[in-house]
């Protein structure tokens, strides 16, 4: 959920684009409406990222999902989508409830309203309420000063074999550069660190779009 520079060069990403299965046209609408009506469109997953997260879905086979940055429901409706699992469901957490019409209009829209549960509220207020052990998959697409913090709130969350993935880890190829000091970067350089440090999982940083760290727990 934030406005970043794709890491990966134009004619690679263009390629890649052209080279990944077309987008089912409930997310092409979603995508036209963010882009003609947000006044961050960039924080919209995409094609790329929401068929990995897609992708990812079909391969866990999860019951339970969490997402925690819903922006205007892209990423939530990829994953759903490849939720094969009849008695799966996914459940969405936004802070702003401005997006709320437009999320509630695409669950709608794609026919998955039993499937997933739209939460307005403060993620930090809301991941406790939540039974531990209770996710195979998480996608963390938040706020980033809050990563760390996020991070430790949902690890109990996640079941063992459970995957976590976090967008912006590379924060535009920020957190390399030793001049960049502001909240944000600090906070994802922290956030990186604990997973690499963390004896419990295993992962992987991908240098896809603006990075996206892929952690699983042991």
């Amino acid at each position: 959920m934030s406005e970043f520079q794709n890491i990966t060069p134009s004619l690679i990403s263009e390629y890649a684009d052209q080279h990944t299965s077309d987008l089912p046209r409930i997310l092409q609408e979603l995508e036209r409406e963010t882009r003609l009506k947000s006044i961050n469109p960039r924080m919209l997953s995409g094609k790329l990222q929401g068929q990995f997260l897609n992708l990812i879905a079909q391969m866990l086979k999860p019951q339970y999902v969490l997402e925690i940055g819903t922006f205007t429901g892209f990423s939530a409706l990829s994953m759903a989508l490849g939720m094969n699992n009849p008695n799966s469901h996914l459940y969405t957490i936004e802070v702003n409830p401005e997006q709320e019409d437009i999320i509630r209009k695409y669950i709608e829209k794609s026919g998955l309203s039993e499937k997933i549960t739209l939460i307005i509220g403060e993620a930090k207020n809301e991941i406790p309420k939540f039974e531990n052990d209770f996710f195979e998959l998480i996608f963390l697409d938040a706020d980033k000063i809050n990563y760390p913090l996020y991070y430790d709130l949902l690890m109990p969350k996640l079941k063992k074999g459970g995957v976590l993935i976090a967008d912006n880890a590379l924060w535009s190829g920020a957190v390399i550069n030793e001049n960049a000091t502001d909240k944000e970067v600090s906070a994802l350089r922290e956030f990186n660190d604990l997973v690499q440090n963390d004896l419990r999982t295993q992962n992987v940083l991908l240098p896809f779009r603006d990075g996206l760290m892929c952690v699983m727990k042991f």
